[in-house]
C-alpha cells in the first residue's frame, strides 16, 4: 500500500481534476491509482485535507479543496496551537520529542499533525509530551527546518 502522504496528494489531484461526487466514485479513482483504502480511512483524510461539498450548479454536489486564503487561514491557527502550548524541542535519530505545558500535548500533537509535513510518520501525545516519529532518512535538523518554514518564530 502506497504512503499516506502520496495517497493525500493523489486525493487532492483526482479531485482538482474530476468532478467527484460521492466516497465510493473517489475510492474507486483511488483503487484504479493502486490505494487499497477504507471508507474510514477515505473519511478521515477528505476531514484532513478540509474537503467539502459545493452545488455543481445542476442537482447534485461535488467535491472541492479549501481555497489557498482559507489553508493559510486554518494553519495560521495551527502555528497559534504550537506556539501557545510548546516549551521544548529535542530529537535523536528517529524521533523527535515535544514537550508541552501541562494539558497542551493534544493540542499541539493535533497542530503538528494538521501542518501535514511529509517528514513525519505520525505523532502520540501524553499529558505534556509529544512523540513524533520520522520518516526513515530524515534527521531533526530536517525535521526543524520544515517546521521553522511553517511557523518561521519559533526560536523567538
Amino acid at each position: 500500500m502506497k504512503e499516506r502522504t502520496t495517497r493525500l496528494k493523489s486525493i487532492k489531484k483526482l479531485i482538482k481534476n474530476n468532478r467527484i461526487k460521492s466516497q465510493d466514485e473517489l475510492l474507486g479513482l483511488l483503487t484504479k491509482e493502486g490505494y487499497e483504502v477504507t471508507q474510514a480511512t477515505l473519511s478521515r483524510d477528505l476531514k484532513l485535507l478540509k474537503v467539502g461539498k459545493v452545488s455543481d450548479g445542476h442537482a447534485g454536489y461535488v467535491y472541492t479543496l479549501p481555497g489557498d486564503e482559507e489553508r493559510s487561514e486554518n494553519e495560521s491557527l495551527f502555528v497559534q496551537d504550537f506556539m501557545r502550548g510548546y516549551v521544548s524541542i529535542e530529537w535523536n535519530s528517529s524521533t523527535v520529542v515535544i514537550k508541552t505545558f501541562s494539558g497542551q500535548a493534544d493540542s499541539v500533537a493535533n497542530a503538528l499533525d494538521s501542518l501535514n509535513m511529509d517528514e513525519i510518520l505520525g505523532t502520540v501525545a501524553g499529558d505534556n509530551c509529544i512523540f513524533a516519529s520520522l520518516r526513515q532518512g530524515v534527521t531533526g535538523e530536517q525535521f526543524m527546518k520544515a517546521l521553522e518554514k511553517h511557523i518561521p518564530n519559533l526560536d523567538d
